[in-house]
């Protein structure tokens, strides 16, 4: 334990976590997209979010490329510095649930290790773990940020799926593919999913309606 938190004490809210999320009539959960670079974890992602809105759910999604330019712009590509990457998503992950939201993150977060830490940190139904297991010869083909054509040149070095492995999850709780499914199929089945664990009700009235 660290001095500083050594040194501090949780203060307790008068307003609850599930106050917040009985307020906004919905279960908290995070939705947590992995997948190589170029598999379609952020298109997905902003769709569903997308999707949520128009059903009047609450939501915020946290994607790889743009935490970067802010909460977590002092980080590498390093083994250690993507480890603290994820840690840190986790942890705002796990502030946007105590709110009450349905959080959703898109990042490759290539290791299982992180990705059980993460998942640790929330009580058990809560972390959904989306594997957008699109084929990396796929990946590589679209390349929308041309980050595969420098990495096999070598101007990047640790580029996941190149000289830096991707280790798949063991047992997602959803599996989707890009390059099988459109990416309206991808949500509808996410969507299917969290009904049936209770985190999204079964209907839901589309905004304006």
């Amino acid at each position: 334990m660290s001095s500083a938190t050594a040194n501090t004490v949780w203060h307790p809210h008068t307003v609850t976590r599930d106050m917040r999320a009985a307020q906004k009539h919905q279960r908290p959960a995070l939705i947590w997209f992995t997948g190589l670079s170029g598999a379609g974890k952020s298109t997905v992602a902003n769709a569903l979010e997308s999707w949520l809105y128009d059903h009047g759910h609450h939501s915020y999604l946290l994607d790889g490329d743009n935490v970067r330019h802010g909460l977590n712009k002092d980080l590498g590509f390093s083994d250690r510095d993507r480890q603290e990457n994820i840690r840190r998503i986790g942890e705002a992950g796990k502030l946007f649930a105590d709110a009450g939201l349905i959080a959703l993150s898109a990042f490759i977060s290539p290791f299982r290790a992180d990705r059980q830490l993460v998942r640790d940190l929330f009580a058990p139904g809560e972390f959904v773990e989306v594997y957008v297991a699109t084929p990396l010869a796929v990946c590589e083909s679209r390349d929308p940020k041309g980050l595969y054509r420098k990495a096999r040149k070598g101007e990047i070095r640790q580029f996941t799926g190149i000289d830096s492995p991707y280790e798949a999850p063991d047992a997602p709780e959803i599996v989707v593919d890009t390059s099988a499914a459109s990416v309206e199929q991808c949500v509808l089945q996410i969507v299917a999913f969290l009904q049936q664990r209770g985190i999204l009700a079964q209907t839901g009235a589309t905004r304006g309606e």
